[in-house]
Protein backbone atom coordinates (compact mmCIF):
# COMPACT_ATOMS: atom_id res chain seq x y z
CA UNK A 1 0.00 0.00 0.00
CA UNK A 2 1.39 3.42 -0.95
CA UNK A 3 2.09 6.02 1.72
CA UNK A 4 0.33 9.26 0.72
CA UNK A 5 2.24 11.92 2.67
CA UNK A 6 0.28 14.83 1.20
CA UNK A 7 -3.00 13.28 2.28
CA UNK A 8 -1.57 12.73 5.75
CA UNK A 9 -0.34 16.33 5.95
CA UNK A 10 -3.82 17.57 5.16
CA UNK A 11 -4.99 16.04 8.45
CA UNK A 12 -2.65 18.35 10.42
CA UNK A 13 -4.09 21.88 10.64
CA UNK A 14 -0.79 23.56 11.48
CA UNK A 15 0.98 21.96 8.53
CA UNK A 16 -1.95 22.59 6.21
CA UNK A 17 -2.17 26.27 7.15
CA UNK A 18 1.60 26.85 7.01
CA UNK A 19 2.61 25.22 3.72
CA UNK A 20 6.01 26.94 3.59
CA UNK A 21 7.05 25.69 7.03
CA UNK A 22 9.55 22.83 7.18
CA UNK A 23 8.93 21.47 10.68
CA UNK A 24 11.91 19.36 11.78
CA UNK A 25 11.45 19.40 15.54
CA UNK A 26 9.15 16.44 16.10
CA UNK A 27 11.57 14.93 18.61
CA UNK A 28 10.68 17.86 20.86
CA UNK A 29 6.95 17.69 20.14
CA UNK A 30 4.96 16.26 17.28
CA UNK A 31 2.21 18.10 15.43
CA UNK A 32 -1.40 17.14 16.16
CA UNK A 33 -3.85 15.70 13.62
CA UNK A 34 -7.40 17.01 13.48
CA UNK A 35 -8.80 13.83 15.04
CA UNK A 36 -6.81 14.46 18.23
CA UNK A 37 -7.86 18.10 18.37
CA UNK A 38 -11.47 17.05 17.80
CA UNK A 39 -11.31 14.42 20.55
CA UNK A 40 -10.15 17.01 23.10
CA UNK A 41 -12.65 19.64 21.95
CA UNK A 42 -15.48 17.13 21.83
CA UNK A 43 -14.87 16.14 25.45
CA UNK A 44 -15.00 19.72 26.67
CA UNK A 45 -17.98 20.62 24.48
CA UNK A 46 -20.12 17.53 25.04
CA UNK A 47 -18.88 15.33 27.90
CA UNK A 48 -17.08 17.59 30.37
CA UNK A 49 -17.44 16.21 33.90
CA UNK A 50 -15.18 14.82 36.57
CA UNK A 51 -14.58 11.09 36.59
CA UNK A 52 -14.93 8.25 39.10
CA UNK A 53 -17.01 10.48 41.38
CA UNK A 54 -20.43 11.03 39.89
CA UNK A 55 -23.52 8.88 39.62
CA UNK A 56 -25.02 11.13 36.97
CA UNK A 57 -24.84 10.16 33.31
CA UNK A 58 -22.39 12.86 32.20
CA UNK A 59 -19.82 11.78 34.78
CA UNK A 60 -20.30 8.14 33.90
CA UNK A 61 -19.72 8.95 30.22
CA UNK A 62 -16.54 10.87 31.04
CA UNK A 63 -15.32 7.98 33.19
CA UNK A 64 -16.01 5.49 30.42
CA UNK A 65 -14.14 7.64 27.88
CA UNK A 66 -11.19 8.04 30.24
CA UNK A 67 -10.93 4.33 30.96
CA UNK A 68 -11.38 3.54 27.28
CA UNK A 69 -8.32 5.69 26.65
CA UNK A 70 -6.40 3.59 29.17
CA UNK A 71 -7.41 0.48 27.22
CA UNK A 72 -6.01 2.11 24.08
CA UNK A 73 -2.69 2.70 25.86
CA UNK A 74 -2.62 -0.94 26.91
CA UNK A 75 -3.32 -2.07 23.35
CA UNK A 76 -0.65 0.29 21.99
CA UNK A 77 1.92 -1.26 24.34
CA UNK A 78 0.53 -4.81 24.20
CA UNK A 79 0.22 -4.80 27.98
CA UNK A 80 -1.47 -7.81 29.50
CA UNK A 81 -4.18 -5.67 31.07
CA UNK A 82 -5.12 -2.01 31.24
CA UNK A 83 -4.50 -1.75 34.99
CA UNK A 84 -0.79 -2.04 34.22
CA UNK A 85 -0.99 1.44 32.61
CA UNK A 86 -0.87 4.54 34.80
CA UNK A 87 -1.65 7.96 33.36
CA UNK A 88 1.01 10.56 34.14
CA UNK A 89 1.91 14.03 32.86
CA UNK A 90 4.49 12.40 30.60
CA UNK A 91 7.63 10.27 30.57
CA UNK A 92 9.35 12.59 33.04
CA UNK A 93 6.70 12.21 35.72
CA UNK A 94 6.49 8.48 35.02
CA UNK A 95 10.21 8.01 35.74
CA UNK A 96 9.92 10.20 38.84
CA UNK A 97 7.06 7.98 39.99
CA UNK A 98 9.12 4.83 39.60
CA UNK A 99 12.22 6.33 41.21
CA UNK A 100 10.33 7.78 44.18
CA UNK A 101 7.88 4.93 44.78
CA UNK A 102 9.69 1.75 43.75
CA UNK A 103 13.16 3.20 44.33
CA UNK A 104 12.32 4.71 47.69
CA UNK A 105 10.89 1.40 48.90
CA UNK A 106 13.51 -0.95 47.45
CA UNK A 107 16.89 0.77 47.17
CA UNK A 108 19.42 0.73 49.98
CA UNK A 109 22.98 1.88 50.57
CA UNK A 110 25.33 -0.04 48.29
CA UNK A 111 22.68 -0.85 45.68
CA UNK A 112 23.42 0.21 42.11
CA UNK A 113 21.29 1.94 39.49
CA UNK A 114 22.69 1.32 36.01
CA UNK A 115 22.10 4.03 33.39
CA UNK A 116 23.81 4.92 30.11
CA UNK A 117 25.77 7.93 28.88
CA UNK A 118 23.05 8.79 26.38
CA UNK A 119 20.14 9.17 28.79
CA UNK A 120 17.84 12.18 28.78
CA UNK A 121 17.96 14.22 31.99
CA UNK A 122 14.55 12.76 32.84
CA UNK A 123 16.18 9.35 33.22
CA UNK A 124 19.10 10.70 35.26
CA UNK A 125 17.94 13.33 37.73
CA UNK A 126 15.09 11.31 39.37
CA UNK A 127 17.58 8.50 40.05
CA UNK A 128 20.08 10.95 41.49
CA UNK A 129 17.40 12.22 43.85
CA UNK A 130 16.47 8.77 45.11
CA UNK A 131 20.13 7.73 45.29
CA UNK A 132 20.80 10.73 47.51
CA UNK A 133 17.98 9.66 49.84
CA UNK A 134 18.79 5.95 49.97
CA UNK A 135 22.58 5.75 49.61
CA UNK A 136 22.33 3.86 46.33
CA UNK A 137 24.96 4.46 43.66
CA UNK A 138 24.53 5.37 40.00
CA UNK A 139 26.70 3.42 37.55
CA UNK A 140 27.01 4.62 33.96
CA UNK A 141 27.43 2.40 30.90
CA UNK A 142 29.51 3.98 28.12
CA UNK A 143 28.73 4.61 24.50
CA UNK A 144 31.08 4.34 21.55
CA UNK A 145 32.38 7.24 19.48
CA UNK A 146 29.75 6.62 16.79
CA UNK A 147 26.97 7.13 19.34
CA UNK A 148 26.07 3.47 19.70
CA UNK A 149 25.74 1.95 23.14
CA UNK A 150 28.59 -0.32 24.24
CA UNK A 151 26.30 -3.22 25.10
CA UNK A 152 29.07 -5.66 26.15
CA UNK A 153 30.39 -3.01 28.56
CA UNK A 154 26.88 -2.47 29.93
CA UNK A 155 26.46 -6.19 30.52
CA UNK A 156 29.79 -6.32 32.33
CA UNK A 157 28.59 -3.60 34.69
CA UNK A 158 25.54 -5.62 35.75
CA UNK A 159 26.22 -7.38 39.05
CA UNK A 160 24.42 -8.63 42.13
CA UNK A 161 24.45 -5.00 43.33
CA UNK A 162 22.44 -3.84 40.31
CA UNK A 163 18.81 -3.31 41.27
CA UNK A 164 17.52 -1.55 38.19
CA UNK A 165 18.76 -0.80 34.66
CA UNK A 166 17.31 2.32 33.06
CA UNK A 167 17.89 2.75 29.32
CA UNK A 168 16.49 4.83 26.50
CA UNK A 169 15.20 2.85 23.55
CA UNK A 170 16.01 5.72 21.19
CA UNK A 171 18.37 8.59 21.99
CA UNK A 172 16.65 11.94 21.60
CA UNK A 173 19.98 13.65 20.88
CA UNK A 174 21.53 11.14 18.44
CA UNK A 175 18.73 8.92 17.17
CA UNK A 176 20.58 5.78 18.29
CA UNK A 177 18.28 2.77 18.71
CA UNK A 178 19.30 0.49 21.56
CA UNK A 179 18.64 -3.28 21.85
CA UNK A 180 16.37 -2.99 24.86
CA UNK A 181 15.09 -6.55 24.69
CA UNK A 182 18.65 -7.88 24.94
CA UNK A 183 19.46 -5.47 27.77
CA UNK A 184 16.35 -6.45 29.71
CA UNK A 185 17.25 -10.13 29.42
CA UNK A 186 20.76 -9.47 30.75
CA UNK A 187 19.42 -7.45 33.67
CA UNK A 188 16.85 -10.08 34.59
CA UNK A 189 19.49 -12.80 34.53
CA UNK A 190 21.19 -10.94 37.37
CA UNK A 191 17.95 -10.33 39.26
CA UNK A 192 17.64 -6.65 38.36
CA UNK A 193 14.56 -4.81 37.16
CA UNK A 194 14.44 -2.71 33.99
CA UNK A 195 13.00 0.61 32.89
CA UNK A 196 12.76 1.52 29.21
CA UNK A 197 12.42 5.18 28.25
CA UNK A 198 10.31 5.04 25.09
CA UNK A 199 9.63 8.77 24.85
CA UNK A 200 11.38 8.95 21.47
CA UNK A 201 10.65 5.46 20.17
CA UNK A 202 6.87 5.46 20.74
CA UNK A 203 6.35 7.67 17.70
CA UNK A 204 8.45 5.51 15.38
CA UNK A 205 8.18 1.84 16.34
CA UNK A 206 5.65 -0.73 17.43
CA UNK A 207 6.06 -1.17 21.20
CA UNK A 208 5.46 -4.57 22.75
CA UNK A 209 6.20 -4.67 26.45
CA UNK A 210 5.62 -8.41 26.62
CA UNK A 211 8.17 -9.04 23.89
CA UNK A 212 10.68 -6.58 25.34
CA UNK A 213 9.98 -8.13 28.75
CA UNK A 214 10.67 -4.87 30.57
CA UNK A 215 9.42 -4.17 34.08
CA UNK A 216 8.69 -0.48 33.46
CA UNK A 217 8.23 1.54 30.28
CA UNK A 218 7.38 5.22 29.92
CA UNK A 219 6.32 7.51 27.09
CA UNK A 220 4.91 11.00 26.51
CA UNK A 221 1.77 11.73 24.56
CA UNK A 222 2.93 14.93 22.90
CA UNK A 223 5.76 13.15 21.05
CA UNK A 224 3.33 10.70 19.50
CA UNK A 225 0.86 13.28 18.10
CA UNK A 226 -1.12 13.52 21.34
CA UNK A 227 -1.72 16.45 23.70
CA UNK A 228 0.91 17.87 26.02
CA UNK A 229 0.71 17.15 29.73
CA UNK A 230 -0.25 13.48 29.31
CA UNK A 231 1.72 10.26 29.11
CA UNK A 232 1.84 6.84 30.64
CA UNK A 233 3.78 4.47 32.82
CA UNK A 234 3.58 0.78 32.09
CA UNK A 235 4.58 -1.53 34.91
CA UNK A 236 4.07 -5.22 35.45
CA UNK A 237 1.06 -5.63 37.73
CA UNK A 238 2.89 -7.74 40.30
CA UNK A 239 5.46 -4.96 40.73
CA UNK A 240 2.96 -2.10 40.65
CA UNK A 241 0.84 -3.74 43.35
CA UNK A 242 3.77 -3.67 45.77
CA UNK A 243 4.69 -0.03 45.18
CA UNK A 244 3.55 2.62 47.68
CA UNK A 245 1.58 5.64 46.45
CA UNK A 246 3.55 8.38 44.76
CA UNK A 247 1.23 11.25 45.72
CA UNK A 248 -1.68 11.52 48.13
CA UNK A 249 -5.07 13.15 47.70
CA UNK A 250 -8.44 12.56 46.21
CA UNK A 251 -9.40 9.63 43.97
CA UNK A 252 -6.43 7.44 44.97
CA UNK A 253 -7.99 6.37 48.26
CA UNK A 254 -10.57 3.92 49.52
CA UNK A 255 -11.02 5.36 53.03
CA UNK A 256 -9.50 8.32 54.86
CA UNK A 257 -9.41 8.84 58.59
CA UNK A 258 -7.05 10.86 60.71
CA UNK A 259 -6.01 7.56 62.21
CA UNK A 260 -4.97 6.24 58.79
CA UNK A 261 -5.79 5.85 55.11
CA UNK A 262 -6.37 2.92 52.80
CA UNK A 263 -5.64 3.15 49.10
CA UNK A 264 -7.25 2.08 45.86
CA UNK A 265 -5.84 -0.77 43.85
CA UNK A 266 -3.75 -0.23 40.75
CA UNK A 267 -3.59 1.90 38.73
CA UNK A 268 -5.82 4.30 40.66
CA UNK A 269 -3.56 4.58 43.70
CA UNK A 270 -1.00 6.35 41.49
CA UNK A 271 -3.44 8.88 40.00
CA UNK A 272 -4.12 11.36 42.79
CA UNK A 273 -6.45 14.26 42.11
CA UNK A 274 -8.41 15.16 39.02
CA UNK A 275 -6.41 13.87 36.05
CA UNK A 276 -5.94 15.36 32.59
CA UNK A 277 -9.15 13.76 31.36
CA UNK A 278 -9.23 15.52 28.00
CA UNK A 279 -5.52 14.81 27.53
CA UNK A 280 -6.03 11.10 28.12
CA UNK A 281 -8.90 11.01 25.63
CA UNK A 282 -6.78 12.92 23.12
CA UNK A 283 -3.91 10.50 23.72
CA UNK A 284 -6.18 7.57 22.97
CA UNK A 285 -7.16 9.17 19.67
CA UNK A 286 -3.49 9.84 18.84
CA UNK A 287 -2.46 6.26 19.51
CA UNK A 288 -5.25 4.97 17.29
CA UNK A 289 -4.14 7.37 14.56
CA UNK A 290 -0.44 6.52 14.53
CA UNK A 291 -1.09 2.79 14.94
CA UNK A 292 -3.22 2.81 11.78
CA UNK A 293 -0.30 4.25 9.77
CA UNK A 294 2.18 1.52 10.61
CA UNK A 295 4.32 -0.07 9.19
CA UNK A 296 4.23 2.27 6.18
CA UNK A 297 5.00 5.32 8.33
CA UNK A 298 8.10 3.69 9.79
CA UNK A 299 9.37 2.72 6.34
CA UNK A 300 8.78 6.28 5.10
CA UNK A 301 10.71 7.76 8.03
CA UNK A 302 13.61 5.38 7.51
CA UNK A 303 13.80 6.22 3.82
CA UNK A 304 13.58 9.94 4.56
CA UNK A 305 16.39 9.79 7.13
CA UNK A 306 18.61 7.84 4.73
CA UNK A 307 17.86 10.28 1.90
CA UNK A 308 18.59 13.40 3.97
CA UNK A 309 21.77 11.90 5.41
CA UNK A 310 23.09 10.92 1.97
CA UNK A 311 22.27 14.33 0.52
CA UNK A 312 24.00 16.14 3.38
CA UNK A 313 27.14 14.09 3.03
CA UNK A 314 27.24 14.68 -0.72
CA UNK A 315 26.52 18.41 -0.70
CA UNK A 316 27.79 19.61 2.68
CA UNK A 317 31.03 17.73 3.36
CA UNK A 318 32.00 20.12 6.16
CA UNK A 319 28.86 19.23 8.13
CA UNK A 320 29.64 16.84 10.99
CA UNK A 321 26.93 14.45 12.07
CA UNK A 322 26.96 13.28 15.68
CA UNK A 323 25.49 9.84 16.03
CA UNK A 324 26.28 7.49 13.18
CA UNK A 325 25.25 4.21 14.75
CA UNK A 326 24.02 1.53 12.36
CA UNK A 327 20.56 1.59 13.93
CA UNK A 328 19.13 5.10 14.04
CA UNK A 329 15.71 6.71 13.99
CA UNK A 330 14.58 10.06 12.70
CA UNK A 331 17.36 12.36 13.99
CA UNK A 332 20.29 14.18 12.40
CA UNK A 333 22.30 16.00 15.05
CA UNK A 334 25.13 18.10 13.66
CA UNK A 335 27.57 21.00 13.49
CA UNK A 336 27.83 23.04 10.30
CA UNK A 337 31.55 23.68 10.10
CA UNK A 338 32.61 26.27 12.69
CA UNK A 339 29.26 28.09 12.70
CA UNK A 340 27.72 28.18 16.17
CA UNK A 341 24.64 25.94 16.45
CA UNK A 342 22.53 28.83 17.72
CA UNK A 343 23.39 30.87 14.64
CA UNK A 344 22.51 27.95 12.40
CA UNK A 345 19.17 27.46 14.12
CA UNK A 346 18.17 31.12 14.00
CA UNK A 347 19.19 31.51 10.36
CA UNK A 348 17.39 28.33 9.30
CA UNK A 349 14.25 29.82 10.82
CA UNK A 350 14.53 32.78 8.44
CA UNK A 351 14.34 30.26 5.60
CA UNK A 352 11.26 28.59 7.10
CA UNK A 353 13.05 25.59 8.62
CA UNK A 354 12.36 24.80 12.29
CA UNK A 355 15.04 22.79 14.11
CA UNK A 356 16.15 22.39 17.73
CA UNK A 357 19.44 23.78 19.07
CA UNK A 358 21.20 23.07 22.36
CA UNK A 359 22.13 20.16 24.60
CA UNK A 360 18.73 18.48 24.13
CA UNK A 361 18.47 17.65 27.86
CA UNK A 362 21.45 15.34 27.43
CA UNK A 363 24.35 17.26 28.96
CA UNK A 364 26.34 14.15 30.00
CA UNK A 365 26.15 12.92 26.40
CA UNK A 366 27.39 16.28 25.12
CA UNK A 367 30.24 16.18 27.62
CA UNK A 368 31.16 12.71 26.34
CA UNK A 369 31.29 14.13 22.78
CA UNK A 370 33.35 17.11 23.90
CA UNK A 371 30.79 19.69 22.77
CA UNK A 372 28.16 21.88 24.40
CA UNK A 373 25.34 21.27 21.95
CA UNK A 374 24.23 20.54 18.41
CA UNK A 375 21.68 21.48 15.81
CA UNK A 376 19.07 18.72 15.70
CA UNK A 377 16.77 18.05 12.79
CA UNK A 378 14.15 15.42 13.61
CA UNK A 379 11.82 13.90 11.05
CA UNK A 380 8.33 12.45 11.31
CA UNK A 381 6.04 10.53 8.97
CA UNK A 382 4.42 13.80 7.85
CA UNK A 383 7.71 15.18 6.48
CA UNK A 384 8.48 14.91 2.77
CA UNK A 385 11.51 14.38 0.58
CA UNK A 386 10.94 17.85 -0.83
CA UNK A 387 11.27 19.21 2.71
CA UNK A 388 14.56 17.36 3.08
CA UNK A 389 15.75 19.10 -0.08
CA UNK A 390 14.65 22.47 1.28
CA UNK A 391 16.43 21.75 4.55
CA UNK A 392 19.72 21.01 2.80
CA UNK A 393 19.24 24.02 0.54
CA UNK A 394 18.72 26.25 3.56
CA UNK A 395 21.89 24.88 5.16
CA UNK A 396 23.81 25.82 2.02
CA UNK A 397 22.47 29.36 2.27
CA UNK A 398 23.54 29.54 5.90
CA UNK A 399 27.01 28.33 4.97
CA UNK A 400 27.30 31.02 2.31
CA UNK A 401 26.61 33.72 4.91
CA UNK A 402 29.82 32.96 6.81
Amino acid sequence: MSFDVEKIRSAFPLLRENPTLVYLDSAATAQKPQCVIDAVCNFYAKHNANIHRGLYRLSQQATADFERARERVAAFLNARESRECVFTRGATEAINLVAASWGGANLCAGDEILLTEMEHHANIVPWQLVAGRTGAKIVVAPMRDDGSLDVPALKNLISEKTKIVGVTQTSNALGTVNPVKEICAAAHAAGALTLVDAAQSAAHFVLDVQDIACDFLVFSGHKVCGPTGIGALYARAEILEKMPPYQGGGDMIETVDFAGTTFRGIPGRFEAGTPNIAGAIGLGAALDYVSALRPQAQAHEEALLAYATKKIRAELPELRIFGTAEKKASVISFHLGEIHPSDVGMLLDTFGVAVRVGHHCAMPLMKRLGITGTVRASFAFYNTFEEADRFVGALKKVREMF
